[in-house]
């Protein structure tokens, strides 16, 4: 049977069969799902909203299934390529501006930052922002703005977060020292404890 089917027979092709993989994300403040260490843009407007992909490691492809059955297909770019192609719209960057405040309310130095790296950046700041914030409830907002008044007084510009996340995993510690000329030296305290112990022995 082999031999007679043998000259109908076609060459295996020299890409391999695609195997996909499907998942769910969640559409984030800058306008982009993250497969993969890898962001993609969604269409304007579905900030929020979980949407079901697909993709190909070999391709970096990934597909969102839109309302009216079609498929917006995407490719792995860099951010700068990304911040071109997405359009905000007004319910968006309301989104952004509400962010943006609650960083003002952080600190002045916090809020003068990430305003700094949203007007150069744009969306693509976004989730530098969001960063700025976490580490601002993980160190407090006072050692953060100290880090961030660092990266202005220097002009940090290509990515202000990891100049903040590097500053406070590497700042000094804190030791306790006299500095004061109003604090006596913990010597005299001494010296008058043993002065009135031995006029006053029990």
């Amino acid at each position: 049977m082999f031999a007679e089917e043998k000259p109908a027979l076609l060459e295996l092709p020299i890409e391999p069969f695609r195997f996909y993989q499907f998942g769910e994300r969640a559409v984030h403040l800058d306008g982009c799902v993250e497969v993969e260490a890898a962001y993609y843009g969604a269409p304007p407007g579905w900030i929020g909203r979980r949407v079901k992909v697909q993709w190909i490691s070999a391709a970096c492809g990934c597909s969102i299934p839109a309302p009216a059955n079609c498929c917006a297909s995407t490719c792995a770019s860099s951010a700068a390529t990304i911040a071109s192609r997405i359009r905000i719209d007004p319910p968006c960057a309301a989104l952004h501006q509400q962010l943006l405040a609650r960083c003002e309310k952080a600190g002045s130095h916090i809020g003068a930052l990430c305003q700094l790296m949203y007007r150069e950046q744009g969306v693509v700041a976004i989730r530098r922002i969001q960063g700025i914030l976490s580490l601002a409830r993980k160190h407090g907002t006072a050692l953060t703005g100290d880090g961030c008044a660092a990266a202005l007084e220097i002009g940090v510009r290509e990515n202000p977060y990891r100049f903040v996340r590097r500053w406070l995993e590497r700042r000094p510690q804190l030791t306790l020292r006299q500095v004061d000329p109003i604090i006596r030296q913990l010597t005299l305290y001494r010296d008058l404890i043993d002065n009135k112990t031995q006029e006053n022995p029990t």
